[in-house]
């Protein structure tokens, strides 16, 4: 059985979902493809738009969700620590 993810680790998961799909996403796919409750991703996108992580971009055709450079950022330095804890058998 998989362990629970943490909140850092859904935060990678749909930061990695928006910039899999050329930085650009629809709410219902990322619902799809992070595995959360609609009222939990919801909680998460408030979340990661309030701390400038992603930007919500409104169109003709409803909302899509765009990475930012910071939530690029966070990207990055979270497989360099996941690399660094399995390193030591941590992960």
């Amino acid at each position: 059985m998989e362990k629970k993810r943490n909140r850092l680790e859904i935060i990678r998961d749909i930061l990695k979902v928006i910039r899999d799909r050329n930085g650009r996403i629809k709410p219902t796919h990322i619902l799809y493809k992070s595995n959360l409750s609609y009222q939990m991703m919801e909680d998460y996108l408030n979340e990661l738009k309030e701390k400038e992580f992603i930007t919500e971009i409104k169109g003709k055709k409803g909302k899509t969700y765009a990475i930012t450079e910071k939530g690029m950022k966070y990207l990055d330095k979270y497989a360099i620590v996941s690399e660094f804890t399995e390193s030591f058998g941590l992960g």
